[in-house]
C-alpha cells in the first residue's frame, strides 16, 4: 500500500522559511517523478514545482521561483521543499504528489500524478 505522507509546515512570519518534507512509502520512490502542489481557500490546487526521477530536472511556478528549491534524497524515500522569503500569498495546504514519468516532470498536468499525500497546512502572517 502506497503512502504518502508531509510535514514540516506551520506557521511563519513575512520573510521566514520552512522546510516542507515528504516521505513516501509503498513504491520504488526512484521511480516516480515527485511535485509540490498548493490549494488555498476558494482556489483550484495549483503546481508549485516537480522534480524529476533522478533530481537533475526541476521547474518552479513562476511565483516561487527564487523562493523555493526542491530536492529529494532517493535513498531516504523523502522530498523537500525549501521555503525561503515566505509571503502572505503563499499561504495554503501543501501536498506532495508521485507521478510514473519518465524524463522530466510537468506541474500542470496534476492528473498524471496518481499517488497524493494529505496534505501539510502553511500560513504566512504579514
Amino acid at each position: 500500500q502506497v503512502q504518502v505522507v508531509e510535514s514540516g509546515g506551520g506557521l511563519v512570519q513575512a520573510g521566514g522559511s520552512l522546510r516542507l518534507s515528504c516521505t513516501a512509502s509503498g513504491l520504488t520512490f526512484d521511480a516516480y517523478a515527485m511535485g509540490w502542489f498548493r490549494q488555498a481557500p476558494g482556489k483550484e490546487r495549483e503546481g508549485v514545482s516537480c522534480i524529476s526521477w533522478s533530481g537533475d530536472i526541476s521547474y518552479y511556478a513562476d511565483s516561487v521561483k527564487g523562493r523555493f528549491t526542491i530536492s529529494r534524497d532517493n535513498h531516504r524515500n523523502t522530498l523537500y521543499l525549501q521555503m525561503n522569503s515566505l509571503k502572505p500569498e503563499d499561504t495554503a495546504m501543501y501536498y506532495c504528489a508521485a507521478s510514473p514519468r519518465a524524463g522530466g516532470c510537468v506541474i500542470t498536468a496534476l492528473h498524471t500524478y496518481n499517488y497524493w499525500g494529505q496534505g501539510t497546512q502553511v500560513t504566512v502572517s504579514s
